[in-house]
């Protein structure tokens, strides 16, 4: 988690860099909301729990993201940071629980001709992390006593798997524009940018499954590499001096 973190610093970093370097040029950009769908295979992950006798956990193929874009000229940068809804199961009292979190970075250049809609081609950097919990719920709750608690022996754990990826693919947005606002000696152009991004995502770099810093071998090693499309929604602005 602290990778991503660390990782999420990095992206957003790379977005301030980019407008601080506009200086005293015109800038656009906006907030949003995306909804993605990219299928993660959890086939061999469930074959691993089902072998010693832990329930399956169900497909986490959408994912949840804000995002900033930055806009300059014809080009595209957007970050974000996003989370899959936790996949969950529960089996004479054990429970396993699944989702993931990402971090990302996309750059693309506007190759349209009109100021109401975008379209522009982006490769992007994908970094995120599978987190596996597994919860052992009756010899947690077998003493009453905080001292033995403490020393209490379970299968409950968490596991970390990180991954890098590579995206390559297009984005369009179609931009509903608002009444402009003046301000001092800026115009800020107000809109609702609502489009649409899809591409492939290659799973570049699988790292080992971990609890805490620890490595485990004989891991579930598949590459997520999968078609994705997301669903965009935002608050946008374009600012003229």
């Amino acid at each position: 988690m602290k990778k991503l973190v660390y990782t999420l610093g990095l992206a957003l970093l790379a977005g301030f860099t980019a407008k601080a370097q506009m200086g005293k040029r015109d800038f656009a950009g906006a907030m949003q909301i995306q909804v993605t769908y990219r299928q993660y295979d959890v086939g061999q992950l469930n074959s691993g729990l089902n072998s010693v006798g832990l329930p399956s956990v169900s497909d986490n193929n959408i994912w949840i993201n804000a995002s900033m874009s930055h806009i300059h000229k014809k080009w595209l940068f957007e970050d974000g940071i996003g989370f899959t809804p936790f996949s969950s199961s529960e089996v004479n009292n054990i429970k396993t629980r699944f989702n993931q979190y990402q971090a990302y970075f996309r750059a693309g250049y506007d190759i349209s001709k009109s100021t109401d809609f975008r379209f522009y081609p982006f490769v992007g950097l994908n970094f995120s992390e599978a987190v596996l919990n597994i919860r052992d719920k009756a010899r947690e709750q077998n003493v009453s006593n905080f001292n033995q608690e403490l020393l209490n022996s379970t299968s409950s754990k968490t596991l970390y798997q990180g991954n890098f990826g590579i995206e390559l693919g297009a984005g369009f947005d179609y931009v509903i524009k608002m009444k402009p606002k003046q301000m001092d000696c800026y115009t800020v152009q107000r809109n609702i940018p609502i489009g649409i991004r899809a591409g492939y995502y290659i799973n570049a770099a699988r790292g080992d499954w971990r609890i805490e810093d620890y490595k485990l071998n004989n891991g579930p090693d598949k590459s997520q590499g999968a078609v994705f499309v997301s669903l965009n929604v935002g608050l946008g602005y374009a600012v003229k001096r």
